[in-house]
């Protein structure tokens, strides 16, 4: 076999081995559920660093949130839920995101819970919000936002959204770090 062809075939096997990748999960930012037969959380390795930019994932591509926020992701890369705390109201804002965060998803849920994963256990609730430009509706919605003004206090917040309902499909127990 002449020297040009063994090249190839490494470049190939390379590139195979790049396409099959796919879009794994390596960070530790992100959060991986079960399929829909199976949901219970299961949080991902933990970061060396966490990052404020979203979630990178093998394959050359990270996602990026839509509103300057923190994404944890929901389910095997079915869905996103993006976090964003503004300080000056004292609110933790949410959103639901598509897989790789590009589009809104609403829903039809008028709230959903966090707590603390640690500690003092503090929850929140986080309540549907309409807006009349997008025509978002509580209840067909993909924003939700509480008030939060303890986040003011801290670095960062360890965090578990108790449930919640997206497309027909419930994702329980979903574990996040977030910093506010």
């Amino acid at each position: 076999m002449t020297f040009s062809r063994v090249l190839l075939a490494v470049v190939s096997l390379l590139a195979l081995s790049a396409a099959l990748a796919g879009c794994g999960k390596n960070s530790g930012e992100a959060v991986t559920l079960g399929s829909k037969d199976s949901l219970d959380a299961k949080p991902a390795a933990p970061a060396e660093a966490h990052g404020h930019e979203g979630h990178g994932h093998g394959g050359g591509h990270a996602h990026k949130p839509l509103m300057g926020g923190e994404l944890v992701e929901v389910g095997e890369h079915q869905f996103n839920l993006e976090f964003k705390f503004d300080t000056a109201r004292g609110v933790l804002q949410a959103w639901v995101l598509d897989a790789h965060a590009e589009n809104f998803v609403r829903v039809a849920l008028p709230s959903f819970e966090l707590v603390e994963a640690e500690g003092a256990r503090r929850g929140i609730v986080l309540q549907a919000v309409a807006n009349e430009i997008s025509g978002e509706t509580v209840g067909d919605t993909s924003s939700f936002e509480g008030a939060a003004p303890w986040l003011r206090e801290i670095k960062h917040f360890d965090g578990v959204v108790k449930a919640i309902t997206v497309r027909g499909v419930e994702f329980r127990d979903i574990d996040f770090h977030f910093h506010p």
